[in-house]
């Protein structure tokens, strides 16, 4: 079993610091807060940054947490939805005018994603007919 003074146990005790790392990373606006929140240089931090392993670490656990704030959007979506339409009959004019502006502005939005999706599906399909692939964009 491997102790702290090992190879092996360095190598755990980094990878412990990077994940608190990137942790501190997310929390916090600066990379100089982000290493005094983590206990690491600054120094430290910055030449972490530049190492593509955990470059990808840090993308992935930013990805999760842009992952986790638009599930929480489309969770009050709903609730959302139901206030608009309560304040469109609310009594005050300004919040109905308001109410009803967004509820117009949201609904030409999504007819034109829905178009532009339908548009770029048929792109698809026709490079594909021409067997010309496209590629796919993560």
């Amino acid at each position: 079993m491997a102790t702290s003074g090992t190879k092996t146990g360095g190598a755990a005790k980094r990878a412990r610091k990077e994940a608190q790392a990137i942790i501190a990373l997310l929390e916090h606006p600066t990379i100089a807060a982000a290493a005094t929140a983590c206990g690491v240089s600054e120094r430290s931090l910055w030449r972490w940054l530049q190492d593509a392993d955990f470059q990808k670490k840090y993308r992935e656990a930013q990805r999760a947490v842009v992952d986790g704030a638009i599930g929480e959007l489309q969770a009050a979506t709903i609730e959302a939805v139901k206030t608009l339409r309560r304040n469109l009959n609310c009594g005050n004019s300004f919040a109905e005018n308001s109410a009803a502006q967004a509820i117009l502005t949201h609904s030409f939005k999504a007819i034109e994603l829905s178009e532009l999706r339908a548009e770029i599906e048929e792109i698809k399909r026709m490079l594909g007919e021409k067997g010309l692939a496209p590629s796919r964009v993560a």
